[in-house]
Parts: C-alpha cells; sequence; structure tokens
C-alpha cells in the first residue's frame, strides 16, 4: 500500500513543492486548448513532435534531466525529435496524462507507480508493498527482474517502457508522533484519491484512510482532516509538509517508483536510428533521475532537522513490532491491491535473492 505525496522540487514524476500529485488543478490543462491537438505526433515537414507531461515542477532535477534528455532527442538521426515538457502537473493528474497520451493529445510521460498502473496494474508489485523491501538493493534487483515482462505488458497496452527509476523510501511525516503501528490506526492518513481497494485495505486493519487529492494535502493538515502523510522526504522539503508535520518516522516504508513511457503509436513512427539514440538517452537520463532522488532523500532530512523537523529513529524492536503488523496486511494486498501473479512473483524472487546474499562470504 503507497501513498502519493506531493511532488518535490527535486524529485521525479512524483517531485514536489505541492504535494505529489497534481499541484496544478486539472482545469488548467483544459484551458490549454487540447482538446483540438491532432493525434499524430508528426509534423508536417519537421521533426517527430512528442509532448511530454509530468506531475515533475519545472526548474527541478528531474526536469532539467528531461531537458538534456530532450536535447540528444533532437540530435537523433532521421530528423530529430522534438520534445515538448509539460511540468508541474498542467495536464492534471497522472490519470489524466495517461487518457491524454491514449487520445494522442500526449504522446509521453513521466509517471510514477500510481499513473503506469492506469495503463497496467502488474506495475504495483514495484511499490505498493509496504515493508516488503529490505534494501534499495532489493528495490533494484525486483525492478530489473520484473523489467522485461512489465515491458510486454505495457507494449500489449500501447506503450514502451524507456527507462524506470526511484526516488528512494517514503516515509511518515505526522503532527503528533507516529511510533508504533497503534499510533498509525489513530492518526487520519492521507492517501490518494481514486484507488477504492488501497482504502479498503487500510480500513480492514484498523487504520483511517482520508481519500484526497494532493492539491488538498496542505490545507487539510492544516485543518486537521489529515494529520499524517507517507511521502518522501524530498518532498517534505520542497512542500514545506514539514511546517505542518514536524514529525517523521525514520522507517522505510515503501520505495516511490516511476518510469517514462511513450504512446507505442509514436514510438512506431520513430525511425530506427533514432529510437536507438533516444533509448541510450533515456536510460541515461533514468540513472541519474535515480542517483539524484536517493541522494536528496538524505540531504532533505538534514535540511529539515535544521528548521525543526524531529526524525523518530526505529530501533531493530520497534521495526520487528512494524513487520509483524504489515505481515498481517499482505495477504489483503494480494489480489487486491497488488495482482496475485506479481505479489507472487516478488515473494519468490526476493527470498531466492536473499538466500544467494546470504551464502556470500561477509
Amino acid at each position: 500500500m503507497q501513498n502519493n505525496p506531493p511532488e518535490a522540487t527535486s524529485l521525479p514524476t512524483a517531485s514536489a513543492p505541492q504535494p505529489r500529485r497534481e499541484f496544478i488543478a486539472t482545469a488548467l490543462a483544459a484551458g490549454l486548448g487540447l482538446a483540438g491537438w491532432p493525434e499524430s505526433a508528426l509534423g508536417a515537414d519537421g521533426p517527430v513532435k512528442v509532448r511530454l507531461g509530468t506531475l515533475a515542477p519545472k526548474g527541478s532535477s528531474y526536469y532539467k534531466h528531461l531537458q538534456t534528455m530532450g536535447e540528444a532527442w533532437k540530435a537523433a538521426p532521421g530528423g530529430g525529435v522534438a520534445l515538448t515538457i509539460y511540468p508541474d502537473g498542467t495536464m492534471g493528474s497522472e490519470a489524466d496524462m495517461v487518457r491524454r497520451m491514449r487520445l494522442g493529445q500526449l504522446q509521453a510521460g513521466l509517471l510514477t507507480t500510481v499513473g503506469l498502473a492506469e495503463i497496467e496494474p502488474a506495475v504495483s508489485g514495484l511499490e505498493y508493498l509496504p515493508m516488503m523491501f529490505r534494501s534499495l538493493d532489493e528495490v533494484d534487483y525486483i525492478t530489473e527482474k520484473l523489467r522485461p515482462m512489465l515491458a510486454e505488458r505495457l507494449e500489449k497496452k500501447g506503450f514502451v517502457a524507456l527507462f524506470w527509476s526511484d526516488t528512494g523510501w517514503v516515509r511518515f511525516f505526522s503532527k503528533q508522533p507516529i511510533l508504533t503501528p497503534d499510533d498509525l490506526k489513530k492518526a487520519k492518513l492521507f492517501i490518494f484519491a481514486g484507488s477504492a481497494d488501497e482504502v479498503s485495505v487500510y480500513r480492514s486493519v484498523g487504520c483511517n484512510p482520508v481519500p484526497l487529492e494532493s492539491v488538498d494535502i496542505l490545507p487539510n493538515l492544516q485543518t486537521g482532516l489529515i494529520n499524517a502523510i507517507p511521502l518522501p522526504p524530498t518532498y517534505a522539503l520542497a512542500g514545506q509538509v514539514d511546517t505542518a508535520a514536524p514529525h517523521m518516522l525514520d522507517l522505510d516504508w515503501v520505495p516511490l517508483v516511476g518510469g517514462l513511457v511513450i504512446a507505442k503509436k509514436t514510438w512506431d513512427q520513430i525511425p530506427a536510428a533514432a529510437r536507438d539514440v533516444m533509448t541510450k538517452s533515456a536510460e541515461e537520463t533514468g540513472k541519474l533521475i535515480k542517483a539524484v532522488g536517493r541522494r536528496e532523500g538524505s540531504d532533505s532530512v538534514e535540511a529539515m532537522r535544521k528548521r525543526g523537523l524531529i526524525v523518530h529513529s526505529v530501533t531493530p524492536e520497534e521495526r520487528a513490532e512494524w513487520l509483524k503488523e504489515v505481515e498481517k496486511v499482505w495477504p489483503k494486498i494480494r489480489g487486491a491491491v497488488v495482482p496475485a501473479d506479481i505479489f507472487d512473483e516478488v515473494v519468490s524472487a526476493l527470498k531466492a535473492y536473499r538466500a544467494t546474499k546470504e551464502g556470500q562470504p561477509k
């Protein structure tokens, strides 16, 4: 189960000064005249035109990496590809962006798992599994393990995955300290609106989920409608969420995973030589976004400490208590939030990975 944070001025797809979903209302996109855009991504005489939507803020490191990628695309053989980036959620929520790609109003999207799961639910296995991953190395392993299968399923749905990335761990930020699972059950916990199954799972274990759009996070932290939110530290720093929720539980909850996809119809119109250049530059961009996101996570915690954030460390005994409670939830997630076959694949792959690691000399 994952909760979608605000966007950070230096994070991917979900980066966020505003809370991680769409901080600029979907209505803004309606004012851009998108309904009249042609479905074809090809200009009459110029290069292939690709319009890319993302929640990442303009000026963030993620946005800048996309710009650099766009320069490489522009220089690709066969006339190149003209990339136009629409940041800050100006194309609406990630679900809206997926719909726009299907309509041909956008051709690509830098999306979190939330948006990618709108296309292919199997993607949820990379993120919606609280405390399933013990390290970011395990996140990398599972991402690479599932990548070929996810790419095949996405392509069948009409999308080509150009890279996968993540921004490190989601943590709990709250008005009052959340130290134990019982504390979490007492909290009014933000979750992203739109997932009835996720709401049901939270309620089934005694939690009080409050489904909202991300634009509503900060105002409702202030009014008290919610008093806890899971999100990466970088998002909290950029969105100043810590000023309203000054406590952070230093517990690795879930990784925040995302990726870049392009409509297959557009991809197939691009010359093969150009696609090779685009694939290479996209892979490099994904690696940079991951490295920056993970590094800035730690940096953000330290920056928030300086302005008053109280970080609550977790002892091995306390982590064991959390894990014991979370393990009771996993069967409820299986088949409801994460498809059963993907859930089983992740569990099996992690078991094999850990056995290999335990057999290695230290």
